[in-house]
Order: C-alpha cells, then sequence, then structure tokens
C-alpha cells in the first residue's frame, strides 16, 4: 500500500486490511503538511487480530483529495441519518492508543482502526477498578472547519485523577494532540453544523497484569470517538429528576472528586429504579447530613433565583465539570450572581429555575424534582429563561456561531 502520510505526532496509522486496499484513506490534513510527504515509502500493513472483525465490516473511507501548490480536501460525511442522532455508541474509524511502564512516561502514541483490545484478566483496570475516563466534544462549523471546548481543561482533569488513582497521566500537549489526531482521523463523523457533535472519550488505565492490590505495572492511554444527539431522550426540553435519600454517590476521602470509572458504576442501582419509575435521572445528597446537593448522576446542579444562580461547592465529593466551570463564567458574564456553597434541598421547594450541567447534556433544564413523594415543577413545565440563556451563549460559542470572547475552543482545519 503506498501513499499513506502520518499524522502530525503519530509514528504509523494502522490502514484497512488488504481486502479494502482500493479505499484505504490518504493523509489527513494537519497545519504542517507538506505534498512531499506523500512520497514516504510503503508502510507494512498491520493490525489487531481482535479487531480483525471489525476491519472486515467497517465501511470505508470515501475521501478525495488533490495535491498541488495549495492542499485542499473534501470528505464525504459518513451514512447516517443525522436528523436521528441519539447518544449512543456508533463506531468510527479509528481510536488513538499510547502506553507506558510504571514510573514511566508516555511516548509514541498511534491512531488504530477502531476495535477491540486485549487485556489480561489480571489487568489493574479490570480487577481493582484502576481507570479513569474524560468527554469532550467536537463540532463542524458552518465552514467546515472543527471546533473543540477547551481540551486543555480535560487534560488537566485526567492528571489530578491519575495522581489520586496512582497512575502516570499524559502531559496536556500530549492529550490535546492525541484529541485532535482522532478527531481529524475520524472527521466524516462529525455531523453537519446543527445536527449534533462528535463525542471524544479518552480512557486511561491500568492494563497490566496484577494479582496482589497494587498500581498496575503498564498503563494505556485510548481515545475513541462516536458522533452523537442529546443525552436525554426529551432533548433540551425539561428533565424529571427524584432526589435519592439512601444510596450515595460519594463520601468524604474517597473519589467523587475525580472522573474515575467506579463512580458511575456505584449510580446505576438508583438510576435503573427512578428510570423505571419515569424519572429521567436521579439527584444526590451528601452522604453526611443527607440534606445537601451533590450531583446528578453525571451531571453537575445549578438552582436559581431571582438574579443568584447557586451550585455546591466543590469539596472533594462533587466532580469539578468543565462544562460547570465554563458555565459559571457565562452566567457572571451575562450579570448573574453566583455562588459556589452548600446548597441545601429545601431551597428546591422555592427555586425559579433548577438547571443540570454537563458535557453530554451541555445546559438541561429540570422540569421537575420529587423529594420525599413531594413534586415541585419549575416554570410551566417548559425551558426556563435561564437555561435558555446559558445553553444559547455557551452552545453558540461551541459551535462558532458567535464570537469566543473566553478564547476556549481550539480550531481544527
Amino acid at each position: 500500500m503506498e501513499n499513506i502520510a502520518a499524522l502530525p505526532g503519530i509514528q504509523q496509522i494502522y490502514p484497512i486490511c488488504p481486502s479494502h486496499q482500493p479505499h484505504a484513506p490518504p493523509s489527513h490534513p494537519a497545519a504542517n503538511f507538506r505534498p512531499s510527504s506523500l512520497l514516504s515509502p510503503k508502510l507494512q500493513l498491520r493490525f489487531l487480530p481482535a479487531a480483525r472483525n471489525v476491519l472486515q465490516t467497517a465501511p470505508p473511507l470515501r475521501l478525495h483529495a488533490t495535491v498541488s501548490d495549495t492542499y485542499s480536501e473534501t470528505i464525504e460525511l459518513a451514512d447516517l441519518d443525522w436528523d436521528n442522532l441519539g447518544f449512543g455508541l456508533q463506531p468510527t474509524d479509528y481510536m488513538y492508543m499510547m502506553k507506558c511502564s510504571e514510573g514511566g512516561r508516555f511516548a509514541n502514541g498511534e491512531l488504530r482502526r477502531f476495535g477491540n483490545i486485549e487485556l489480561s484478566p489480571s489487568a489493574g483496570v479490570l480487577n481493582y477498578g484502576q481507570g479513569l475516563f474524560e468527554g469532550l466534544k467536537a463540532y463542524r462549523k458552518q465552514d467546515g472547519n472543527i471546533l473543540l471546548f477547551r481540551p486543555e481543561e480535560n487534560a488537566l482533569r485526567m492528571k489530578m485523577g491519575a495522581e489520586r488513582m496512582c497512575m502516570p497521566s499524559p502531559t496536556v500537549e500530549q492529550f490535546v494532540e492525541a484529541v485532535k489526531t482522532t478527531v481529524l482521523a475520524n472527521k466524516r463523523w462529525i455531523p453537519p453544523p446543527g445536527k449534533g457533535s462528535l463525542y471524544v472519550r479518552p480512557l486511561l488505565m491500568g492494563s497490566g497484569a496484577v494479582l496482589g492490590l497494587a498500581p498496575a505495572p503498564e498503563f494505556t492511554f485510548l481515545i475513541y470517538v462516536s458522533p452523537v444527539g442529546n443525552y436525554f431522550k426529551e432533548g433540551v426540553a425539561p428533565i424529571n429528576l427524584v432526589v435519592e435519600n439512601e444510596l450515595h454517590r460519594a463520601t468524604p476521602g474517597g473519589t467523587g472528586g475525580v472522573k474515575t470509572i467506579g463512580n458511575y458504576a456505584a449510580v446505576l442501582k438508583a438510576q435503573s429504579a427512578a428510570k423505571a419509575k419515569g424519572y429521567s435521572d436521579v439527584l444526590y445528597l451528601d452522604c453526611v447530613h443527607k440534606r445537601y446537593l451533590e450531583e446528578v448522576s453525571s451531571c453537575n446542579i445549578f438552582v436559581v433565583k431571582g438574579k443568584v444562580i447557586s451550585t455546591p461547592a466543590i469539596k472533594g465529593t462533587i466532580l469539578p465539570g468543565i462544562t460547570r466551570k465554563s458555565i459559571i463564567d457565562v452566567a457572571r458574564s451575562q450579570g448573574f450572581q453566583v455562588e459556589e456553597r452548600l446548597v441545601s434541598v429545601n431551597e428546591l421547594l422555592d427555586a425559579d429555575e433548577v438547571f443540570c450541567t454537563g458535557t453530554a447534556v451541555v445546559v438541561s433544564p429540570v422540569g421537575s424534582i420529587t423529594y420525599n413523594d413531594k413534586r415541585v415543577s419549575y416554570g410551566d413545565n417548559g425551558v426556563g429563561p435561564v437555561s435558555q440563556q446559558l445553553y444559547s451563549v455557551l452552545t453558540r460559542m461551541q459551535m462558532g456561531l458567535i464570537e469566543d470572547k473566553m478564547n476556549w475552543t481550539v480550531e481544527l482545519r
């Protein structure tokens, strides 16, 4: 196979298996692209046996490029029903992988065809839950360029979580470059403007074999992506929450403040019970007093009263959400007073509005909250004006529809 150029910072692209050679992708655009890179020697065909079934069924990349003094590229979008995207996994073309040993440094990352990975049965992540994940999105602009939203914040949060979980982590630069590379390699899966986004899922896990309780001897950093629509089936319509009194998401001194995988398995029981009763999700209280708000299963919570917006302070049991942090800054720029403090569950009874924030949901208005069998509704069960205003400002910034005065977005071409 000829004329396959590596993306920046990548050792080698794992090309399609021989049966798909006619559809092998040419190089993707990058800031330091040089037409002479197409003259590189033949690359040896290699792919993971575990991913062979994926390779044989994956749709071919339909990428057309012409090379001249100025490089241009036209990409055909994947064949999806872009108007009806849900929040579920859609296998894409490439994933990114990088490894390091205990005490070492991550290096030599590479793109591989999306597919299964191989782990020892005694891998640290499988036996002791030594793993973290992140989530961010890529949006396609009207001009075809791509926007990432604050990827360096995800990198910093992963570094903080890795320290808590006794793992090495990629540098901020490595993390951001890996995200850029993975997004560009899967460019055809980014929805058209206004149709959704490409969800980016970085993982960091103890992949090495370990029997006794100890950090794994090897660690894997992996990124995969999937095009997504709305997280909640209601879309931007209000969701209905129930307050959980008995089960708790996190405890003081635990790992509630980092994005470790175990935090999310712990909420499944209460969440499943709530959904069986018709609720959208669960709102958790602190485990000590059982009267202060913490967060929803995978979202931060905000309470609105007049021009004051209150949200639980970050005290080690609540995830420091990047969307949460962004909404606080946006709200203050819009003239609201934002308080980060203990917020009593009783304040829900007198609130004008309640909304959730998170990477997946962005801003999700709350239509009602049920607490001790008492249901409290907000407005006319429609989207409140504060929720609508903050959602509009933030999403328009993320999609490049308004000027990014915060310098939060990273543009890819």
